[in-house]
């Protein structure tokens, strides 16, 4: 099977996780697979995540991504660009670039250096938690996080999940 037909398939945003897990990459999961798994029902398309930027920890996702057959996703290049990846490059990239977005053998993967309304990693991790998904534990940022980063974006699909992430908190709180 070649790797356009792998792509193909339905997105296994678990798969992506337990790829990260395995090569102990340090990330906090954001965007709607974070939500998801902190009880929201939103769908989504892609896997976001903001990386630690030590280049030991960017290297184990370069490796990562070349296990996952990460392909960089580009208008321009319907099949993607091969990326020759490495820490170093990752290091001046996710900075640069903001945000890469790749496509991998189990779907979309966007790598974020700063989410809106946030300062990064670092800010993110404060409050993340750990959360099982069956078959990997990974870090989540917080809900606070997430709803104040989806105000900041301000995009119209964003916005319209505020209500349900808010409600979601309130729930959280008063069973606390």
């Amino acid at each position: 099977m070649t790797s356009d037909e792998v792509r193909d398939k339905a997105f296994r945003p678990q798969r992506i996780l337990e790829v990260l897990a395995k090569h102990d990459v340090e990330f906090i999961l954001i965007g709607g697979v974070a939500t998801s798994l902190l009880g929201a029902p939103f769908l989504t398309e892609d896997v976001d995540v903001v990386p630690a930027l030590k280049t030991s920890n960017l290297d184990r996702l370069a490796v990562a991504l070349v296990d996952l057959d990460a392909v960089l996703r580009d208008a321009d290049h319907p099949e993607g660009i091969r990326l020759d990846l490495s820490g170093r490059v990752l290091k001046k990239a996710i900075p640069d670039f903001g945000f890469l977005r790749f496509d991998t053998k189990f779907g979309y993967l966007d790598i974020i250096y700063k989410p809106a309304g946030s300062k990064g990693f670092g800010e993110l991790a404060r409050s993340a938690t750990e959360e099982d998904t069956g078959s990997a534990v990974v870090r989540v940022a917080s809900l606070e996080d997430i709803i104040r980063s989806k105000q900041a974006l301000g995009r119209d699909k964003d916005l319209s999940h505020l209500p349900t992430l808010r409600r979601l908190l309130e729930l959280r709180e008063e069973s606390e």
